[in-house]
């Protein structure tokens, strides 16, 4: 996978965390998709399974079939917010989680929430998921030329700090 155009921030004062980052970075030149959350319904809008590790690979499948519609890709996604109707069975199953995340976005890990609620849409879903991401050029590893911009070009392009 090339690199993300997105630059995790994550302050040594809040620990290392796990499995996500406390804060992304976009560049200014890229344009915001907002994605509904989505459950684990396929195209005939029917959740494809009552297993609660089969019903997040869905949803977070269909997050990322929405960034590629818009002509984007999985590592665009900055931000992600999980809703489930049962905290204590997605604390159960991170580890099986972890590996479904992986097979679908890789290594990428955005900033994200996890939310408990007491129902969703459809009366059958455990698990849904809406995100923001960032599409627009990509940027290369320094000293590639490939005519998108380098990182330290995506660092010039940001807002200089008030001073």
């Amino acid at each position: 996978m090339s690199p993300s155009r997105l630059l995790p921030i994550n302050p040594r004062v809040l620990g290392a965390p796990r499995g996500y980052s406390n804060g992304i970075l976009a560049p200014s030149d890229g344009r915001l998709l907002f994605i509904a959350g989505q459950i684990a319904w396929d195209g005939n809008q029917e959740i494809v399974t009552d297993d609660f590790r089969g019903q997040f690979a869905q949803a977070l499948t269909n997050v990322v079939t929405v960034v590629r519609e818009a002509g984007g890709r999985a590592a665009d996604v900055a931000q992600l917010t999980i809703f489930v109707v049962d905290r204590k069975e997605y604390l159960a199953s991170l580890e099986e989680l972890g590996e479904s995340y992986r097979l679908v976005m890789g290594r990428h890990f955005p900033a994200m929430a996890l939310v408990e609620v007491s129902a969703l849409l459809d009366p059958k879903a455990k698990v849904e998921i809406q995100g923001v991401a960032v599409i627009g050029p990509k940027i290369q590893a320094l000293g590639e030329s490939s005519g998108e911009i380098s990182v330290a070009e995506f660092r010039k392009s940001l807002p200089k700090a008030a001073g």
